[in-house]
């Protein structure tokens, strides 16, 4: 298995004012392998303490004398703890709220050491959290699933990776290269990014095995409802998670998920399952500036569920008939495609960065329009659009184009890349000039990088 996020954990260790990390992410994205494996590649020393099935390690940090817990950490697990060389990992801390303000006194007293911790319904700790948090003495990790570039290496398509980060918009991709990575889109589709499945991919070649690795996964979800038993009824929070991959892509109203229910209630259901980070609510922006957040509509958004793989079980699709399929726009009326998109838009940002996204649309009786999704990059908004197809109106890009006089725009669909200079022709507003660049849906991995070349050219141009 191959993440990138590895990376940003050897940043970490080898940083002059390294805090004690912890990493946030749902339920088996892969933290507690991304940390085995830093472990495993980086130090010389691994010391794991797993508080969900050993809550009694807590008498070990009773005290707030760090150089005691270290003591009793040593002698507990029999082996030394050597500033630099060992690797000291507290997983599912949520199990144990006590320990995460005790991680300040590590940063203060003994920032030599190097600490990480972890938990799968950590978020619930740190939203209600009645200690004082070690604020500016931490420091945040975000895990999503694997992206398409790694699920590409997971499978040994290394040299298609590798072409997909050589690539320049001024170069034309081979016929049956491109017919071969859709191909990958598809699979990917099918399998999507939780390690577990990808692994088990891998091993059978068998989609039956992997629609049952989704259906483990879904009920384990299922299985920590009755956590939040003093909270909630599980039984409507586990109505609103079977719901909730039904409605991706559309702009979530209450009453789609249950009609008896109010509205309240389901708000907080959603608010639980945000914070496990299950689905992310994809906000409504005015997409006038940056920072896009300054101008959300809170009770608008449309729900992105955590993976791909894990909608298309949901949705009770067949995996190899999807896998299959020649016409990408039927898979779910291009909702599959708007997942896979903005599953990678959500995780594009550096590691350390909360992962957000936005959308964008106008609710005028006369002219209804709408953008899938609005990302910044530098300065700029970039509204993109995803159409699964080889066709596809791009008539509600152009009214976004029109209003907000934006210069660089993105579709994703099946097509070849391309970058065309074009202009608007929405009656009734001036004509905006603006730079279309097209991807295939195989390039999500690479679109900053991508984006970089054009706006360079873009801003040479606007100079002129």
């Amino acid at each position: 298995m191959y993440r990138k996020t590895l990376s940003d954990l050897c940043e970490w260790k080898n940083g002059s004012d390294r805090k004690p990390l912890i990493i946030r992410g749902a339920r088996q994205v892969g933290k507690t392998w991304l940390v085995r494996e830093l472990a495993r590649t980086e130090f010389d020393n691994y010391l794991e303490i797993n508080f969900d099935k050993t809550p009694e390690n807590i008498q070990l940090f009773k005290s707030r004398d760090i150089e005691k817990c270290l003591q009793l950490l040593e002698i507990d697990a029999g082996i030394d703890i050597v500033a630099g060389q060992t690797l000291i990992f507290f997983d599912e801390i949520q199990a144990v709220p006590e320990m995460l303000p005790l991680l300040r006194y590590f940063y203060e007293d003994r920032p030599d050491i190097h600490i990480i911790a972890a938990g799968s319904l950590l978020e619930f700790l740190l939203a209600e959290h009645d200690f004082s948090m070690p604020v500016g003495r931490i420091e945040y990790l975000y895990l999503g699933p694997m992206d398409f570039e790694e699920f590409l290496i997971g499978l040994g398509e290394d040299k298609l990776f590798l072409f997909l980060t050589i690539y320049s918009l001024e170069d034309t991709v081979p016929e049956s290269i491109h017919t071969n990575l859709l191909y990958y889109v598809q699979l990917f589709w099918s399998i999507g990014g939780m390690p577990a499945a990808v692994k088990r991919y891998r091993a059978d070649k068998n989609f039956t095995a992997v629609a049952r690795e989704h259906e483990s996964i879904l009920q384990t979800y299922e299985d920590d409802f009755s956590k939040y038993r003093k909270r909630i009824n599980p039984q409507r929070l586990r109505k609103v998670f079977r719901r909730l991959p039904t409605l991706v892509g559309q702009r979530l109203k209450y009453v789609n998920i249950d009609q008896n229910e109010k509205s309240r209630d389901i708000a907080n259901d959603l608010n639980l399952l945000e914070l496990a980070r299950i689905y992310y609510p994809v906000r409504h922006s005015a997409g006038n500036g940056i920072p896009l957040g300054a101008e959300v509509k809170d009770r608008d958004f449309k729900p992105l569920f955590l993976d791909v793989g894990l909608v298309a079980t949901s949705l009770g699709l067949n995996l190899a008939d999807l896998h299959t399929t020649d016409d990408l726009l039927m898979i779910n009326n291009g909702a599959v495609a708007e997942q896979f998109i903005g599953q990678h838009l959500l995780f594009r940002h550096p590691s350390y960065k909360r992962p957000e996204l936005y959308y964008w649309n106008r609710a005028k009786k006369s002219s209804q329009a709408e953008v899938d999704y609005l990302i910044s990059h530098g300065i700029r908004v970039i509204p993109v659009e995803v159409k699964a197809g080889k066709s596809g109106s791009l008539k509600s890009l152009q009214v976004f184009v029109a209003e907000k006089k934006v210069s660089v725009t993105i579709r994703f669909n099946s097509m070849a890349p391309s970058c065309l200079q074009t202009k608007t022709s929405i009656a009734g507003k001036d004509t905006v000039n603006f730079s279309l660049i097209s991807l295939p849906l195989y390039m999500i991995g690479q679109v900053d990088r991508l984006l970089v070349s054009t706006l360079k050219d873009t801003a040479s141009t606007e100079k002129v």
